[in-house]
């Protein structure tokens, strides 16, 4: 597992940064997903 510290004044955070570049791709996803939908529905409008 790949992680990394960030230090924000008092406070820091552990980041995981597999779990991120999958939370990255499922946005990105999600997002050609509503883009697919939109332009399948632009064409039905035809």
């Amino acid at each position: 597992m790949k992680t990394h510290i960030v230090i924000d004044g008092n406070a820091f955070y552990e980041v995981d940064e597999e779990c991120l570049k999958k939370r990255e791709q499922s946005q990105y996803l999600k997002k050609q997903q509503r883009k697919d939908r939109k332009n399948n529905d632009e064409k039905k409008k035809d």
